[in-house]
C-alpha cells in the first residue's frame, strides 16, 4: 500500500489526535528503519524510548514467539510464571517492595496515584494533594492528566480531578512550601522528557525527599522514560542523591510490547488490597516474557557503562556543532538546545528527509533517544547529519 493510500485511510477513519510525519515505516532492525519505499533511516527516537534495544531485538522476538505459541492470556485471576518472575526482578533491582502491572506508563502512574491517595487516607488525610513540577508529563488519563500541569490547563477537557498542585521546575523553596499536612505525594520525573529533556537538580530532589519525610508523604519518581538503562544506570534515581518510595516504569520495559509497572518500596508495598485496583490485560504472559528478556539484556554493568560513554560522545559531538547552544541530559537521553533564530521544527523535518529520526518536544529543542545498543559509528553519523542540517538551513 502506498503512503498516499495509508494517509487516505487515516484521514477517513482515525481520530485526529496526532500530527504524523509523512513516512510509513514498514520494517525495523537494530537502530535502523525502512519506509514503504525502501528508504533507510537511522532511528534516534526509538518509538519515544520504547525500542531501547533497537527494533526487533532477537531475544525479545524469541521470548514473544515462544510464549505466544504456549499461552497468550488467562487473566489475573490465575498465576502465571513470567508475571511472578518479572515482579521479582523489578522489585529486587529497585525498591524492594511490590509491583502492580499495567499496560502503559499512564496506567502505571494511575496506580501510583491510587497508592498515594490511599496511603494518605490511612494517615487521616481526607482530601489528599499531590505536588508536581511544571513541565512534568505523567500521562493523559484523568489522574495522570491532572498531574501534568501543561495539559491540565486545557479547559475543553475539564473539569480536572481536584487535589493536584504544581510548582516551578527546580524551585526547591516553592516545593517545600507546597508540601504540607494534606500532601499525599510528590510526583516528579527525575529528568523531564516531554519538556525537552530537563534534568531536575539535586537540590530540588533533596528538597522533595526531605519534605516528604517530614510530612509523611510518598516520593514518587516517574521513570517511564528515564528508567530501563536510558540514563546509563538501570534506574535514573541511582544517579541522584535520593531514593523514591514508589517508581513507575513502562516504555522500554517491554522492548516494543506494551507493559507498565508501578513498583513500591516496603513502606507502600501493602497499601493496595484486593479490589482496590485491577486490569484485564496487564501482566499477561507475552508482555512479561518480553520484559524479562529486556531486563536480562539491559541489566548489565558493561552495557550501562557503554551507554554513559556513548552519551558523552554524543553530547561532545553535538556541542562542537555550529548552531547548538546546549546538550543536556544523561546517558542516551539528550536534549539539544539550538541557538536563537533556528527553527527546531524545520531542523527535525529536514533530518527526517536526510534519514535521521529525531523529535522536537519543545521550542528550539531536539530530543535524541537512540537505542542503548547503538554503535559509535551511528553516533558519528547522527552528529554529522545534524551538523549538515544546521548548516543547510538558513536562519530567519
Amino acid at each position: 500500500m502506498s503512503l498516499a493510500s495509508t494517509q487516505a485511510l487515516e484521514d477517513r477513519y482515525l481520530m485526529r489526535t496526532y500530527r504524523r510525519a509523512p513516512v510509513d515505516f514498514v520494517r525495523g532492525e537494530g537502530p535502523l528503519l525502512w519506509d514503504a519505499g525502501g528508504k533507510e533511516y537511522l532511528d534516534f527516537l526509538t518509538g519515544i524510548s520504547v525500542c531501547s534495544l533497537g527494533h526487533c531485538h532477537p531475544a525479545v522476538v524469541a521470548a514473544v514467539q515462544e510464549q505466544a505459541e504456549r499461552l497468550m492470556h488467562v487473566s489475573n485471576l490465575f498465576y502465571t510464571e513470567p508475571m511472578a518472575r518479572l515482579a521479582e526482578r523489578l522489585s529486587e533491582s529497585s525498591l524492594g517492595g511490590r509491583v502492580f502491572f499495567a499496560n502503559s506508563g499512564t496506567e502505571a502512574n494511575e496506580c501510583a496515584i491510587k497508592v498515594a491517595r490511599k496511603h494518605a487516607h490511612g494517615r487521616g488525610i481526607g482530601a489528599p494533594e499531590i505536588v508536581s513540577f511544571e513541565g512534568d508529563f505523567h500521562g493523559r488519563s484523568y489522574g495522570a492528566l491532572a498531574a501534568t500541569p501543561g495539559l491540565a490547563r486545557n479547559e475543553a477537557l475539564g473539569p480536572m480531578l481536584p487535589g493536584f498542585l504544581a510548582v516551578p521546575r527546580n524551585d526547591a523553596a516553592a516545593l517545600r512550601e507546597a508540601v504540607g499536612e494534606r500532601t499525599a505525594a510528590v510526583l516528579i520525573e527525575p529528568i523531564q522528557g516531554e519538556a525537552g529533556v530537563q534534568p531536575i537538580s539535586d537540590e530540588a530532589l533533596l528538597a522533595a525527599r526531605q519534605a516528604c519525610d517530614e510530612s509523611g508523604a510518598l516520593l514518587i519518581f516517574d521513570e517511564i522514560q528515564t528508567g530501563m538503562g536510558r540514563t546509563g544506570s538501570l534506574w535514573a534515581y541511582e544517579q541522584t542523591p535520593v531514593r523514591p518510595d514508589v517508581l513507575t516504569s513502562a516504555k522500554a520495559l517491554g522492548g516494543g510490547v506494551p507493559i507498565g509497572a508501578c513498583i513500591t518500596g516496603p513502606a507502600a508495598a501493602d497499601v493496595l488490597e484486593p479490589g482496590d485496583h485491577g486490569s484485564t490485560f496487564a501482566g499477561g504472559p507475552v508482555a512479561t516474557a518480553a520484559a524479562l528478556a529486556v531486563l536480562e539484556t539491559i541489566d548489565d554493568p558493561a552495557l550501562l557503562r557503554r551507554v554513559r560513554e556513548l552519551g558523552r560522545q554524543l553530547r561532545d559531538g553535538l556541542l562542537a556543532l555550529d548552531g547548538v547552544a546546549e546538550a543536556r541530559g544523561r546517558g542516551l537521553m539528550i536534549g539539544v538546545g539550538l541557538e536563537d533564530g533556528i527553527d527546531a521544527q524545520a531542523v527535525g523535518a529536514d533530518l527526517l528527509g536526510r534519514g535521521l529520526v529525531v523529535n522536537v518536544p519543545a521550542a528550539a529543542t531536539l530530543r535524541l533517544l537512540p537505542p542503548l545498543l547503538v554503535e559509535s559509528s551511528h553516533v558519528e553519523r547522527a552528529v554529522a547529519l545534524i551538523g549538515e542540517s544546521l548548516l543547510g538551513l538558513s536562519r530567519p
